[in-house]
């Protein structure tokens, strides 16, 4: 695998590399790390869905299939709300694609 990166970003990830000892172990805990920071996400995405769950009376799912069919207009709270289903559904589709890599 080949990196295209600046000098200074290089030099700095060369630090990094050689605290692990060997490139297996740095590579496993790069991708450790990346799927520790999505769990946090999702989770924390997923508390604000409960609460726009909890203010609206209505699961997610719905609201979402309801929002793209135009049946709930543009309310501010319904873009965010859709927003962050779709970051949701994009960070989970990116901690799959770690786990089958």
């Amino acid at each position: 695998m080949n990196l295209a990166l600046q000098p200074t970003t290089e030099a700095r990830l060369e630090k990094v590399r050689a605290l692990y000892g060997d490139d297996e172990r740095f590579a496993r805990q790069v991708i450790a790390y990346q799927e520790a920071e999505l769990h946090k996400a999702i989770l924390g995405i997923r508390l604000d869905l409960q609460t726009f769950e909890k203010q609206y009376r209505m699961d997610t799912e719905a609201f979402y299939r309801r929002f793209e069919s135009g049946e709930l207009g543009d309310n501010e709270d319904f873009i965010l709300w859709a927003g962050c289903y779709e970051l949701l559904r994009g960070n989970q589709s990116h901690l799959s694609e770690l786990g089958n890599a």
